[in-house]
C-alpha cells in the first residue's frame, strides 16, 4: 500500500484545490490539457479530484475511527461466515457431481466426446491451475479491471474516493475494502500480485481456498484501519492504496508456518535467507518506517497486515475457522427448509 505522497495517475478534473491542506491531503493527478499555452507547447497541470471538502487537520480524531473500526469487526466476520457457507456449497456441489459421474459410469456405454473449441481449451489451461492459483487469478483479475478503470478519466474522481483509504475523507468504511484492490501504476500493479501469486499456492494449501480469501479479505481492512490509526496519530491524514497490506498477511502467514523455507529476492537470486530471517526483516523494517515517520511505503498498513497473518496462523484459525460448525449447522438447515 502506497501513501499518498507517492500516488501521481493520468487524469482529469474539472477544479482546482487552492487551500495548501487540502493539496497536501489529496490524490494527486496529471492531465495533458488539450489547450495550448503561449509558447506553443501544451500545458501539465497538478489537479485533484473534486471528492469533498477534507484534509484538514480538524477532520482528524480518534472518535471519528469507532465507524472504521465496527466496520473492521463487521466485515472480517462477514467474510468468515461468507467463505464458510461457499465451502459448505463446494463441498455439496462436489458430492453431487462425484454421485453424477458414479452414474454416467453404468449409464453411458460410449463416452461424449466434443470438438476442439476455444472455450475447451481456456478450460483444459484453467483445471490444469492449483486452487491457490486459481483464487489468485481471480483476484489479479479484480485488480487487473480496477487499475484499467483508473485510466478512464470520468472514473477518476469516483475512484480517488471509493479506492483510496483516507481517514480524513467522509467515505471511510467502503475504501477500506476497495482501496486493497487499487493501483496507481503498472509496476505498483505487477509488483504486488507478484508478490501474491508467489505465496498464494502455499498457504492455500496449509489454509484452503475458503479460509485463505476469508484472511485476505480480512487483512485488507485490518491494514487500511492500521494506517487511519497512525496516520490519525500523527495527524497526518492523507491517501492511500494498493493490495500490499492483504499481501503482507500473506507473507507473514506463510513466513510462520514455514519458518526454515530458503527465499530469495527477484533480482538477486544468489542471495537466499530462511522465511523466518526474512519475516523478521520485514517487520523491523516497518516498525522503523512507522517510528521515524518514513513515507515511501504506507508503512503501519503493511505492519497491520503482517501482524494479523502471523496472529492468523498461529491462534486466529483455531478461533474462528476451527468453531464454524454452529453456522454450517444453521446453514443446512435453512437450505434443507422447505420453500413455499
Amino acid at each position: 500500500m502506497l501513501p499518498y505522497s507517492k500516488l501521481s495517475c493520468l487524469g482529469r478534473s474539472r477544479g482546482l484545490l487552492k487551500s495548501p491542506l487540502q493539496k497536501q491531503t489529496s490524490l494527486r493527478f496529471f492531465m495533458r490539457n488539450k489547450d495550448i499555452n503561449s509558447s506553443g507547447k501544451s500545458k501539465r497541470l497538478e489537479i485533484a479530484p473534486r471528492v469533498e471538502p477534507h484534509g484538514g487537520m480538524s477532520d482528524v480524531s480518534f472518535k471519528k475511527l469507532l465507524k472504521p473500526l465496527a466496520f473492521t469487526v463487521v466485515f472480517s466476520a462477514g467474510s468468515f461466515a461468507g467463505c464458510a457457507i461457499w465451502q459448505y456449497e463446494n463441498m455439496l456441489t462436489r458430492a453431487q457431481q462425484f454421485a453424477q459421474r458414479s452414474q454416467d459410469m453404468y449409464t453411458d456405454r460410449f463416452p461424449r466426446y466434443k470438438f476442439s473449441s476455444l472455450r475447451q481449451r481456456v478450460n483444459r489451461v484453467w483445471n490444469s491451475l492449483s486452487e491457490g492459483q486459481k483464487v489468485t487469478t481471480a483476484i489479479i483479475g479484480i485488480n487487473a479491471l480496477v487499475f484499467l478503470a483508473w485510466k478512464i478519466p470520468r472514473f477518476q474522481p469516483a475512484m480517488a474516493k471509493w479506492f483510496c483509504s483516507n481517514p480524513a475523507s467522509k467515505a471511510m468504511c467502503l475504501p477500506m475494502v476497495l482501496s486493497s484492490f487499487s493501483h496507481f501504476s503498472v509496476w505498483h500493479l505487477a509488483a504486488n500480485m507478484y508478490v501474491l501469486w508467489t505465496f498464494s499456492t502455499t498457504i492455500v494449501n496449509i489454509l484452503g481456498k475458503e479460509q485463505f480469501l476469508a484472511m485476505y479479505l480480512s487483512a485488507g481492512v485490518i491494514s487500511s484501519l492500521a494506517s487511519y490509526l497512525h496516520k490519525t496519530a500523527i495527524v497526518r491524514p492523507g491517501l492511500s492504496l494498493g493490495a500490499s497490506g492483504a499481501i503482507m498477511s500473506v507473507l507473514g502467514s506463510v513466513c510462520t508456518q514455514i519458518p526454515q523455507a530458503q527465499l530469495a529476492i527477484l533480482f538477486l537470486p544468489w542471495f537466499s535467507f530462511t522465511a523466518s530471517s526474512g519475516i523478521k526483516a520485514v517487520l523491523a523494517l516497518d516498525t522503523a518506517g512507522v517510528m521515524l515517520g518514513w513515507r515511501v511505503f504506507d508503512h503501519a498498513a503493511h505492519l497491520g497486515g503482517c501482524l494479523f497473518g502471523i496472529w492468523y496462523v498461529k491462534y486466529g484459525s483455531d478461533l474462528i475457522w476451527k468453531r464454524r460448525e454452529p453456522l454450517m449447522s444453521q446453514w443446512h438447515a435453512f437450505r434443507q427448509r422447505p420453500r413455499s
